[in-house]
């Protein structure tokens, strides 16, 4: 072979091995990518190791691109040093037609270390010099500037970038890099705030990446989880990331790597696990430090002393550290980190009492111009906290309630873009710290009504918002379809004895893509606006009723009592007494339902129920007594895990009216939407679900209670037929068994003929029905997240606009519920309200934990 033809055959080989690390890169396996060039470096005279040895002539220009591209994938797997060393050492090899590709590689590792100046500067060299002769390594080049521009908040030109990237890599058919653009738009949607936005995007980066650049999808999962974070979802945005840290770990992308630490700090630090918190923050800085990237390590230092701050660790300390870093950020250009760092500082040094100390700093910062208008949301709220511990701290308590008024618009704003109760029921946790400061500054001095308004404030907001629409497109509708079918079979499974794990994996999986389905949805809009005090004292004072609204502060009970057109503030007792004296009377009236006990453990159980009917009472109803007595009926606003009472079983409340709503606003504004559902009837349903014995038997008998009801039994009574009679009916009645799910409270479920009736369906219909007794199992539980919000079967009846709902908290045995429907409904027939038709039925069935909720 000649020499021509031998060079030919040499720079072939090199440069498919060039593009087989490339594609390597581009789908995130730096280690592969990195074996494949050392290949091409051996191929032309180079030692395994880079830097040594002299290349034959001719093959400069593929020296520089190897060792270019070389240098990305060392410094992916922390190798940042060499990177570097290689990338000076591609400038002096390089001809000038390839020493653009030498400064975007030198901006890309700039980029991923987080040294922002130095990477723009030399993006933006290489982008003139490609212009006419690559454009595809352009489209790399704005593609990585679109992510410098988005980590400095710089959302427009980020925009702008990454869809002129995109127009480029699809103009020459560059798939990997058009779906790697499109995440970059994503991402500029979550940076505005626009969750719903970001999630649909990265839905269809998924899509793409599976079929092009798998390797990729660890990174997409890391950008999920920080939209998961931006509303409050702390446990799945966790999953995500563990998912993610693995992927990253098994590919050896180092930065990533520990940007997902980072990220799982966070999620430790907004659920309120400090030292949990701290620790990820620790592994995460070191293993920034190890890479050389200075910039992200500050970060993790960051997140190490909000931690430390939250745990109520050595606060001087913490104020002197988070100075000094709110410093160095700022030489850094790193403007929103650093007010971050400022102002942890300010609140350390209220924590430490050295209030003139905070003032001196706060001022300093802002005559500095030290705060953005377009900083993130969880600066633009501990920017409001600061403001108001501040105030609060020179003894302005008006100036602090304005401060944390302030700071829940921002919430209320940010919530109005969400669409899934999934979302709108987590965001509150992003205002939990506001929310209680402001409660707490109520109670330092104001009056109960002003407590009283700033507790409404501050719980069960998701319900002033429109239900969401289900998602109506061919993928959720497949999943629902076989998550329907699914469930049959497990059901059929569990009454024959049989356990198929497989089976409800595959549920969960399903019941996954629908939750994300839902979390894609734009809001809607407002529903309700804030009641007033005189507007529920009116209401009450008509229905001569008394309204207790529990609070749970700083680990202790209040109680704020309506009546009579006076407001009262009771402190009673610690709140972990009580919510484990509730835990345990759940667990002991379901072991009661259902079962023949030997003599011996029934009268077990039944002492322990009555001794933890004992706490409660003693903690919460005892000292009421007496303002209780002044009305005739009750309206409790629960909190935390005491919405798990059965409070018609509590002495002092059994045989009086009783409702339970999530907030005096939701007990209002059910009460008003209940008085246009007056019927004869003609528009309500029976339903009989399977597998219940006394079912069928119980809509037989309440048929000639309400000869009118539509009835749907045996085969009739499937999930559209159900949901086409639910939707605006004036009364439905559910004879089905039920099960509450705690994991995934969206698919707690009635079982019906043809598979389950989900919380998640009853987003379906166009309109509410007037009132819902569900007279098996417990689906009146709910999971209550931060801020009292609430997600459960009956959960999603009130939040659909049901004003009233009667449910069990727990198993009911089937003869009681039985009886207790048959004489509530005879009683609601003869005119009585749902309240007090319950109140009748249940005075002398002590197993029944039926509770009416919403409107009575």
């Amino acid at each position: 072979m000649r020499d021509s033809e031998r060079a030919a055959t040499l720079r072939e080989q090199v440069e498919r091995l060039h593009r087989l690390s490339v594609q390597a890169t581009d789908n995130g396996r730096p280690a592969l990518a990195a074996r494949r060039l050392r290949q091409g470096l051996e191929l032309l005279g180079r030692g395994p190791a880079a830097g040594s040895g002299e290349p034959g002539g001719g093959y400069d220009d593929l020296l520089a691109r190897l060792l270019t591209s070389l240098a990305h994938a060392e410094a992916e797997q922390g190798n940042s040093g060499l990177g570097m060393e290689l990338l000076d050492e591609a400038a002096r090899r390089a001809p000038r037609a390839e020493l653009a590709l030498v400064h975007a590689q030198r901006g890309l590792l700039h980029l991923r270390l987080g040294a922002g100046a130095e990477a723009l500067r030399e993006l933006d060299i290489a982008a003139p010099m490609l212009l006419e002769t690559d454009r595809v390594e352009l489209a790399r080049v704005l593609l990585n500037r679109s992510v410098l521009h988005a980590t400095t908040g710089r959302v427009r030109l980020a925009r702008d970038d990454a869809r002129r990237s995109a127009q480029l890599a699809q103009a020459h058919g560059h798939r990997v890099l058009a779906a790697k653009a499109l995440h970059n738009d994503g991402y500029c949607d979550l940076l505005l705030g626009d969750v719903p936005a970001a999630l649909r995007v990265f839905a269809r980066v998924e899509r793409l990446y599976q079929e092009v650049n798998p390797g990729f999808l660890p990174v997409l999962a890391l950008d999920r989880a920080r939209a998961l974070l931006a509303v409050g979802l702390t446990d799945e945005a966790g999953r995500t990331l563990d998912q993610a840290i693995d992927g990253f770990r098994r590919q050896r992308l180092m930065q990533d790597y520990a940007e997902g630490e980072l990220a799982r700090a966070q999620c430790a630090l907004d659920a309120g696990r400090h030292a949990e918190a701290r620790d990820w923050a620790r592994r995460a800085e070191t293993h920034f430090r190890r890479r050389g990237s200075t910039a992200w390590a500050l970060r993790a230092t960051l997140m190490r002393l909000r931690s430390q701050l939250a745990h109520g660790s050595a606060p001087g300390s913490v104020a002197r550290r988070a100075g000094e870093l709110a410093a160095r950020l700022a030489e850094l250009d790193m403007r929103d980190d650093a007010e971050m760092a400022r102002l942890v500082s300010i609140r350390a040094l209220i924590a430490a009492g050295r209030v003139t100390e905070a003032a001196t700093t706060a001022a300093s910062g802002q005559a500095s111009g030290a705060t953005s208008r377009g900083a993130p949301l969880d600066v633009r709220l501990m920017r409001h906290l600061t403001g108001a511990e501040l105030a609060g701290a020179h003894g302005q308590r008006g100036l602090a309630l304005r401060k944390v008024r302030s700071g829940l618009a921002l919430i209320h704003s940010h919530r109005g873009r969400l669409g899934s109760l999934d979302l709108l029921t987590g965001v509150a946790a992003l205002g939990a710290d506001l929310a209680a400061h402001g409660l707490r500054a109520a109670l330092d001095g104001g009056s109960t009504r002003q407590v009283f308004a700033w507790s409404e404030r501050c719980r069960a907001q998701a319900f002033r918002f429109r239900p969401p629409q289900a998602p109506e497109d061919d993928r959720t509708a497949e999943a629902l379809a076989e998550l329907r079918q699914l469930a049959q079979q497990m059901h059929a499974d569990e009454a024959a004895g049989h356990r198929r794990p497989a089976l409800r994996r595959r549920c969960l999986e399903l019941e996954q893509v629908i939750r994300e389905r839902g979390w894609q949805l734009p809001g809607v809009g407002e529903r309700l606006a804030p009641a007033s005090a005189a507007a529920v004292e009116a209401a009450l004072a008509a229905d001569d009723l008394a309204l207790v609204s529990l609070l749970n502060v700083d680990g202790g009970l209040l109680a704020l009592v309506l009546v009579r057109g006076r407001c009262h503030l009771h402190r009673l007792s610690a709140y972990e007494p009580v919510a484990e004296a509730a835990r345990r009377l759940a667990g002991d009236l379901n072991a009661q339902a259902g079962r023949n006990l030997r003599p011996a453990l029934k009268a077990v159980i039944e002492a322990s129920v009555q001794r933890q009917l004992g706490v409660i009472t003693d903690a919460l109803t005892a000292p009421l007594r007496q303002a209780l007595s002044a009305a005739r009926g009750v309206v409790l606003i629960p909190t935390m895990g005491l919405s798990a009472v059965p409070w018609g079983l509590l002495p002092d409340l059994r045989g009086r009216p009783l409702v339970v709503a999530p907030s005096a606003l939701v007990w209002l504004a059910a009460r008003h939407a209940g008085e246009p559902y007056v019927s004869d009837g003609s528009s309500s349903v029976l339903v009989a679900g399977p597998d219940l014995e006394h079912a069928e038997r119980e809509v037989e008998q309440l048929g000639t209670v309400h000869p009118k009801a539509r009835r749907l039994r045996g085969d009739r009574a499937t999930v559209s037929a159900t949901l086409e009679a639910l939707d605006g009916a004036s009364f439905a009645h559910f004879a089905a068994h039920g099960h509450h799910e705690r994991e995934n409270v969206l698919f707690s479920r009635l079982d019906l003929a043809d598979g389950p009736l989900m919380a998640y369906d009853l987003q379906l219909l166009d309109k509410a029905p007037g009132h819902v007794v569900l007279s098996a199992c417990d689906v009146g539980q709910a999971v209550v997240r931060a801020g009292d919000e609430q997600l459960g079967f009956t959960a999603a009846l009130l939040y659909l606009g049901t004003p009233t709902v009667i449910s069990s908290l727990t198993r009911v045995p089937d003869h009681v519920a039985e009886r207790v429907m048959m004489a509530y409904h005879r009683r609601v027939a003869d005119g009585a309200s749902p309240a007090d038709a319950l109140a009748m039925a249940s005075v002398d069935e002590p197993a029944s934990t039926f509770v009416c909720f919403g409107a009575g």
